[in-house]
């Protein structure tokens, strides 16, 4: 008798290890989707940088330490960066390209400048995106992140070490 109630429990056990585990699998491409999703308008957000800046350099020569912050940030490859290192760089790159739109204010040339305003409309459109695509990522890694901090499943995501996601934040300038 005592064998079967063992036995039970302990077939239970190793079905609740082994859906919990799987729906972690699953939670855990959900989010590498998600990130995926958003690396692609991160990454075209990147590559309008360089255009960007070039536009505004030839209005606002002295205005170089904006410019060059923007250029060091930009300077790392992208593709090779971690998850976690595109969304810091990004973060930066987004203060920073705020800098560059408040210099072009000053710059009425450059902002009835044909390239300068496709630049910006580009820019504008994929802010968008990647706010979109930042509202689906977060949501994704907090799923995740619940499932990895509440008993009982924190106990097989300790076992196999399953860690918490990092969300894409706003930066204080976007908080405002």
């Amino acid at each position: 008798m005592w064998i079967y109630l063992i036995s039970g429990i302990v077939i239970i056990l190793l079905y609740y290890t082994l859906v919990t585990y799987n729906s972690f699998i699953r939670l855990s491409n959900r989010v590498k989707e998600a990130f995926a999703t958003m690396d692609v308008y991160l990454k075209k957000r990147w590559d309008l940088i360089p255009s960007l800046v070039q536009t505004v350099k030839a209005y606002a020569k002295h205005e170089k330490e904006t410019l060059e912050e923007v250029i060091r940030i930009r300077s790392g490859i992208y593709d090779m960066m971690s998850p976690n290192d595109k969304i810091y760089t990004n973060e930066q790159l987004k203060s920073d390209i705020s800098k560059i739109m408040m210099v072009a204010e000053n710059y009425p040339d450059l902002k009835a400048n044909q390239n300068f305003l496709d630049l910006s409309a580009q820019l504008s459109d994929v802010e968008n995106d990647i706010a979109n695509a930042r509202k689906y990522y977060n949501a994704t890694v907090r799923i995740i992140n619940n499932k990895i901090q509440m008993f009982p499943s924190n106990m097989v995501a300790v076992m196999f070490r399953f860690k918490e996601g990092r969300m894409f934040e706003a930066s204080a300038p976007e908080r405002v």
